[in-house]
């Protein structure tokens, strides 16, 4: 298990966003969406990023593991699930340190091997990204189809895993009320859904994108207003889910 390798781009040691308490984040190398707004540009090549082991990582844990008891280690990208061998004997080494586990993912499942399941079932907390129920708006700002990410949040919702929403609040793609109402439908009866967390569309990726000379599609796109986030929270709260931002 501490041999399995992984190929990351880079780990933080104190997150404070990527689940509950101060954590521990694995930033995963690799990813098959091509988000326009996308502010880790440089882990979507599939070849970049370094080889580590479970039990280099879990070394690197246990010097700060004391920041950790009212957190945990969160897997992040890239895409995580792209590599769910190592996640799953991550996490594992980290629930023997009493650690909490969390999956950050977009829910990009092309085949449900027996490994997906053993991946969640050392999975305290998973935070999904729905980035847009209308699925040509989805290939459009995402570059594929949103068929795998809703199945996913279905296969959660069967399996009773706990889980949060991360929505993105992008002009232009995702700030409409129509689609706020697509996606409090869709969540509307998921008991395991704790809470959705909206996140404002910002610009912080921009330079990653133009240091690896690729045009920055959004580049005009300004951040939603006070208003936007409000409705569309008010929105998703009228089909009975806790909404943050």
């Amino acid at each position: 298990m501490l041999s399995t390798i992984g190929h990351i781009h880079s780990y933080e040691t104190f997150g404070t966003v990527d689940g509950p308490g101060i954590r521990f984040v694995a930033f995963l190398q690799g990813c098959f969406m091509r988000c326009k707004y996308c502010h880790n540009r440089d882990t979507w090549d599939l070849q970049g990023g370094k080889d580590v082991t479970v039990g280099e990582l879990i070394n690197e844990i246990k010097t700060y593991k004391q920041f950790y008891t009212s957190g945990g280690v969160t897997a992040s990208g890239g895409e995580a699930i792209i590599q769910p061998y190592f996640v799953r004997d991550f996490f594992t080494a980290a629930h023997e340190m009493n650690l909490h586990t969390c999956l950050d993912t977009n829910g990009y499942v092309r085949k449900y091997e027996p490994v997906i399941d053993e991946l969640l079932d050392v999975t305290d907390l998973v935070m999904l990204d729905l980035k847009q129920m209308n699925d040509v708006v989805h290939q459009d700002l995402i570059g594929v189809s949103n068929k795998r990410t809703l199945e996913f949040a279905q296969y959660l919702q069967k399996r009773q895993q706990k889980t949060w929403i991360r929505y993105v609040i992008v002009p232009g793609y995702t700030d409409d009320e129509e689609s706020a109402h697509l996606l409090g439908q869709f969540i509307e009866n998921m008991d395991n859904v704790e809470k959705v967390e909206l996140l404002p569309y910002h610009k912080l990726g921009k330079n990653k994108w133009e240091t690896l000379g690729y045009k920055y599609e959004l580049e005009d796109v300004e951040s939603p207003s006070a208003e936007v986030m409000k409705t569309i929270k008010d929105i998703l709260n009228s089909y009975g889910k806790k909404v943050i931002y």
